[in-house]
């Protein structure tokens, strides 16, 4: 199907009110970037997921807006500028988008990925390098984890890395999302694991790759878990996790370690002092800016 993109550009304090009159002009999809991209004026946003932004636009942007239909675009170009929010806003024009095999695109994005020498996450449609061992066969979704994450590679890393000690006891993975930490807890030897996440999508998800990896585990909401656990690994974010702490800390058993990502660097005091009352937590591992945080209990 062929598609058509207008695009514009706009101050501010004017994206919101031209994408909700695309939108109500039958647009597919609206998306903004900075219009300074790549320049010495660039600006990025970023913020931590529940946390508000420190700014929630650029100077300058850049709207893209598609339409199934040459005129519908034709027409939003013509209607817009007679619009009194358009004052500062420009029209750049509007371009054929080529028609693309969306899916094999999507599957050029993802290849396998290396957590340690004989030790892959392997899309469905990709055959595994010769040198896995061990391999997660996951394919993106709805849900968090797919191993290209630097939080989700520690993880996983420490899970290679203390396969003994993931093989001794029950394992609880809170948060799972994909449900990617606890295969691979189950693929290096975990006879229980269970799995939880607020998310149904996440459960659901955790399910389907569990049986597309052929391991065998328990996947639900949070009050699924019970009793407690050899292994509590948490791959959330810094913020949940310190309102976790009592609960995961709970859920360690005797002699068990708890493994925490999704953190900062910046962020391991804070953490540390968060968790202090219950245990005492170090840095394990990092990568690009994040780190990997364990306990003992």
């Amino acid at each position: 199907m062929s598609l058509f993109e207008l695009r514009l550009v706009c101050p501010e304090d004017r994206v919101e009110p031209l994408s909700e009159a695309l939108e109500a002009l039958d647009a597919l999809s609206v998306s903004v970037e900075d219009a300074e991209a790549l320049t010495r004026h660039e600006r990025p946003l970023f913020g931590e997921p529940g946390m508000p932004l420190r700014q929630q636009g650029w100077r300058r942007s850049r709207i893209s807006a598609l339409f199934t239909d040459e005129s519908q675009a034709a027409d939003a170009a013509r209607l817009l500028p007679l619009q009194d929010f358009f004052a500062d806003c420009a029209v750049i024009g509007v371009v054929a988008v080529a028609e693309q095999d969306w899916v094999r695109l999507t599957q050029s994005q993802f290849s396998p990925v290396q957590i340690t020498p004989d030790f892959w996450i392997v899309p469905s449609w990709h055959q595994p390098p010769a040198a896995a061992r061990r391999c997660i066969r996951l394919d993106p979704g709805m849900a968090f984890g797919t191993g290209t994450h630097p939080t989700t590679r520690m993880c996983l890393r420490w899970i290679a890395d203390h396969a003994a000690q993931v093989s001794s006891g029950r394992v609880l993975d809170y948060g799972c999302g994909s449900g990617i930490l606890a295969i691979g807890a189950a693929k290096f030897g975990a006879g229980e694991v269970d799995a939880v996440d607020i998310d149904p999508a996440a459960v659901e998800a955790t399910r389907a790759n569990a049986e597309a990896n052929a391991v065998q585990l328990r996947a639900g909401l949070p009050e699924l878990a019970d009793g407690q656990y050899q292994t509590v690994l948490a791959n959330i974010l810094a913020t949940p996790l310190k309102v976790l702490a009592p609960l995961l800390c709970a859920r360690v058993a005797e002699g068990g370690t708890l493994v925490l990502a999704g953190i900062l660097e910046r962020q391991a005091e804070e953490l540390q002092q968060a968790y202090a009352p219950w245990t005492r937590l170090e840095v394990a591992d990092g990568e690009d800016g994040w780190i990997l945080m364990t306990a003992r209990r």
